[in-house]
């Protein structure tokens, strides 16, 4: 199976090794270093069997890719998906490695996934499918070498049960192997929220630096996962008027403002579904990201605005929540239309920045309460926001040119620092 967007055929690594080289060139890098940085330095495949509930067994696969581990340990999340494929998790993982660099984390970019709809298993199924695939992929890993995260499909318990699984094979606990876990076995007080809550964060410095007021703007939300409905609170809770939010299956619009989205919250992660008694206009899912708001959010899936929507985008701001959802084909034609895009690298780094800390307080034992977390993520993101823009005023193009070439750069000098073993 093969990660492409149907209407335009643009695949998740292509863009992500365009942007790479747009950034080199802007860099005057040699070939050697282009090689080095537009490869994996490490790729795992795995194929393995599950036992299912009626005794029957069913083969998966998956993977863990390590793209670069020259700034530090390799981080990055763990997907579940029908949509998983290698080349896919090529392109996560290298912007994993961008992404931890414009953050100034200490680690180097990896991503994972086991192909798999995993709401077409039962709870035992899916636990003995992440056991069976954290064992498989367990000699990778590990506090100092690679310490996965949760993702699209994956959650805290399926943390708890990689972390479990990796403890038992070392015979003791580690609880710095995994971030995302529950707070009862290591976890970090408002890591659930911190992707959304620094989507949030960023939109309030781009705001400042636009010029736009937060405070009245409209706002469409696509994707109600962890991070699209956080920030859709978050956005509220602001005085912002979220006009719209959808999941997989459909959209809900009222250009006065959505009621009650704490109530949209509650009911999308108990039914699993938008509320269907829910006042307001029922869109299909897409028609959201042509809507005429101050600031769209895509945080779904990547490759959403592509070359064919592209220029039925009526926003004054996009910040993508999402790894990837606009293409590159569709970066241009923003950029003509003066409307810009807060790339994921520097916009939804709020997961990895928190993990970060999760990491950290398991290390050492001692653990932060929520408002040092959210305060220290707050410094963080708005601090990597106003790096990226003083590059912007220095060198011209977008937002996303500005993150790449700080992001490379920073990769790029410590390879040179560290010089090329043996």
């Amino acid at each position: 199976m093969t990660n492409v967007s149907l209407a335009t055929g643009e695949q998740p690594l292509e863009c992500a090794l365009g942007m790479f080289h747009q950034a080199a060139d802007r860099l005057h890098l040699d070939d050697g270093m282009r090689e080095v940085l537009a490869n994996s330095k490490r790729e795992i495949s795995v194929t393995f069997p599950v036992k299912m509930d009626d005794g029957s067994l069913r083969v998966f696969h998956g993977y863990r890719i390590h793209h670069n581990e020259t700034r530090g340990p390799m981080k990055g999340g763990l997907r579940y998906s029908p949509e998983v494929d290698i080349d896919e998790v090529r392109a996560l993982a290298m912007w994993m490695t961008w992404k931890c660099a414009v953050a100034r984390l200490p680690y180097g970019g990896a991503k994972g996934g086991v192909t798999v709809d995993p709401k077409a298993l039962s709870e035992g199924e899916l636990e003995r499918l992440t056991r069976r695939f954290g064992s498989e992929i367990g000699p990778f890993i590990g506090p100092e070498r690679d310490i996965p995260a949760p993702d699209m499909g994956t959650n805290a318990k399926i943390m708890a049960w990689l972390m479990d699984t990796y403890s038992m094979n070392q015979g003791y606990s580690v609880p710095a192997s995994f971030t995302g876990k529950p707070i009862s076995i290591g976890g970090s007080a408002g890591r659930f929220e911190a992707t959304g809550r620094g989507v949030f964060f960023t939109t309030q410095e781009a705001c400042r630096h636009m010029g736009l007021n937060l405070e009245g703007a409209t706002v469409a939300v696509q994707g109600f996962g962890n991070v699209g409905s956080v920030a859709a609170q978050l956005f509220a809770a602001a005085g912002a008027k979220v006009v719209s939010v959808s999941d997989s299956s459909e959209a809900i619009y009222d250009a006065n403002g959505l009621k009650h989205i704490n109530e949209i919250i509650e009911a999308k992660r108990e039914q699993g579904c938008l509320p269907p008694e829910h006042p307001g206009d029922r869109l299909a899912r897409e028609e959201l990201l042509t809507l005429p708001v101050d600031i769209l959010i895509p945080a779904a899936l990547e490759s959403q605005i592509t070359g064919a929507n592209a220029g039925d985008i009526k926003a004054k701001l996009i910040v993508e929540g999402a790894n990837g959802p606009v293409t590159c084909a569709a970066e241009p034609i923003l950029e003509e239309m003066g409307v810009p895009v807060i790339p994921d690298i520097l916009a939804n780094t709020g997961g990895v920045i928190v993990s970060y800390f999760e990491w950290v307080q398991d290390l050492q034992s001692f653990f932060w309460d929520e408002k040092e977390i959210n305060d220290k993520l707050e410094r963080m993101i708005k601090s990597a926001f106003k790096e990226v823009a003083a590059v912007r005023e220095r060198d011209g193009g977008t937002f996303r040119d500005a993150a790449y070439t700080l992001a490379v750069g920073r990769v790029v000098q410590a390879t040179q620092d560290r010089g090329i073993f043996p």
